[in-house]
């Protein structure tokens, strides 16, 4: 119920800041509509890189569960995914999500639109949103800078639903039609990240990869991202 109620806000939200924009269209949304969701794809680049070698919270059982080689539909492995979700914060169960879907990426794309989003959606999206509207009704804030936010809010919203587009072999005509027109990143494209996990972390249309490869490179040689972290440890 309180999911539902906070996609609604949402989208009140959203086409309040799209009427925002419109009052003072001008054709300086072109590049900021572009910048934002270059913005979105970049913000997706990071996250996934830092989860993915975050190290997963330690003593909670994630290495089994990770390493388990019987059926993950066995009342053993439920009980085992139970106890040990049960001991871990929203974050800690984002990190392993992330680690989890690198050896089966299959299970990312089975996933539904509102797991993959949800979380996004109470924690940034309609938040910033909403600011936005603030924003827009106190200062009179630039048609082209409403128009640029909103590409942002709908690329990040939406970041975690279009990973697990590459991931699955069947997808809606506009997830087909975006990836045509380049603003979605293509499996292909994205598997180079799963061969090496040392490159293209950004899953939206990868425009930032150029810029995050050398990031992730830096932060690999300084120690601030450790191999160790890939995997749940004992």
């Amino acid at each position: 119920m309180l999911m539902r109620l906070a996609i609604f806000a949402l989208i009140l939200s959203g086409l309040a800041n799209l009427g925002f924009a419109a009052r003072d269209f001008s054709l300086w949304m072109i590049p900021a509509v572009l910048a934002g969701w270059y913005v979105a794809d970049m913000i997706s680049g990071l996250v996934h890189m830092v989860m993915d070698y975050h190290p997963a919270r330690l003593g909670a059982g994630l290495d089994r569960l990770y390493f388990y080689t019987g059926s993950r539909e066995s009342d053993e492995y439920l009980g085992m995914f139970r106890t040990s979700m049960a001991r871990l914060n929203p974050f800690e169960r984002l990190v392993y999500d992330f680690k989890n879907h690198h050896p089966r990426p299959d299970a990312l794309g089975r996933r539904t639109m509102l797991r993959q989003i949800g979380s996004t959606i109470v924690a940034g999206s309609l938040p910033l949103s909403l600011l936005l509207n603030v924003a827009c009704l106190l200062f009179p804030v630039p048609g082209w800078a409403v128009a640029g936010m909103l590409s942002l809010l709908i690329g990040g919203t939406f970041a975690q639903y279009f990973h697990g587009t590459l991931h699955r072999a069947e997808n809606p005509r506009i997830i087909t039609l975006m990836r045509q027109v380049g603003l979605l990143m293509t499996p292909a494209a994205h598997q180079l990240h799963h061969d090496t996990l040392r490159r293209d972390f950004a899953t939206n249309s990868g425009w930032s990869n150029a810029l995050l490869n050398p990031v992730f490179r830096f932060a690999h040689r300084r120690g601030w991202l450790r191999d160790m972290g890939l995997e749940p440890q004992g």
